[in-house]
């Protein structure tokens, strides 16, 4: 949070270094366009937010915003599959698991492409506080 902050003032954040920072971002972003989650979020511990409770709240965001993190989560899926292509193309092995290359993506349910759910956001969370622990 920073000190000091305008309403509707864009605030540069500083680049995570994670490969999925883009959209990490983009989902903070949507997620802070809901009152709701919005208010959650600035009165929610750091606890609160690894333990998975704070992702309990998404089901209470407006389906406009479940909507846009839906879209999000397609690009990043599709995102993510550009780059396992342009891996295996590059190595040339036709005997590789597309599902098993998806797991090492450990910042969304790669089981579910196409909506995005609490499960989302919860390993998105608990993905970047193993990274930064």
């Amino acid at each position: 949070k920073a000190e000091g902050h305008v309403e509707g003032e864009k605030v540069e954040n500083p680049d995570t270094g994670l490969y999925y920072d883009e959209y990490l971002r983009q989902v903070i972003d949507v997620l802070e366009t809901d009152k709701h989650f919005r208010e959650k979020l600035q009165t929610a511990d750091i606890e609160e937010i690894k333990s998975g409770k704070l992702s309990r709240e998404l089901d209470l965001v407006s389906h406009h915003v479940r909507t846009r993190l839906d879209e999000l989560k397609r690009q990043e899926v599709a995102r993510l599959r550009m780059l396992i292509k342009a891996k295996m193309d590059s190595i040339q092995d036709t005997g590789i698991d597309h599902q098993a290359l998806l797991k090492q993506f450990e910042h969304l349910n790669h089981q579910n492409p196409d909506t995005f759910e609490p499960k989302d956001l919860d390993m998105l969370i608990k993905a970047v506080s193993a990274r930064f622990e």
